[in-house]
């Protein structure tokens, strides 16, 4: 994958078929730092991730609440939301990098980490209407 890659989405199908894509050349301990606004497509394209990975992309959902999720593959993904962590040291709790040991780690809401991760930067942002414009980038 060039660096970084600029991609026009004009659907959800769109999006989680990028998705799809991106993760299918993914290797276990790679995370993936999702950034856009609520309801940019940011689930949509894990979703993606999940079917490229070999999960059932319909387990997929916003894990808000729940924080983070597990879904099994053929590479195990990790789905991260720290749209409600507030603070560097509640990250830190979390224990992502012991997510990574064998899986794929999406990141919602990566701004919040605490400290910059390598990893797969994947910038959605919305144009109005189901258009979207996705900037993905290796750190």
């Amino acid at each position: 994958m060039a660096s970084p890659e600029i991609v026009s989405t004009n659907s959800e199908d769109e999006t989680f078929a990028l998705g799809e894509r991106v993760a299918a050349a993914l290797e276990p301990g790679t995370f993936v730092l999702l950034h856009g606004d609520l309801g940019a497509g940011k689930t949509a394209f894990v979703r993606g991730m999940a079917a490229g990975l070999g999960a059932n992309p319909d387990d997929v959902s916003s894990p808000t609440f729940v924080l983070i999720q597990h879904y099994k593959g053929r590479t195990p993904l990790v789905h991260v939301d720290l749209y409600r962590i507030e603070s560097g040291a509640a990250v830190d709790d979390l224990g992502l990098e012991e997510l990574a040991s064998g899986a794929v780690v999406a990141v919602e809401w990566a701004e919040r980490l605490p400290r910059p991760v390598d990893g797969v930067s994947v910038t959605i942002d919305d144009l109005g209407n189901d258009a979207r414009r996705i900037t993905i980038s290796v750190k």
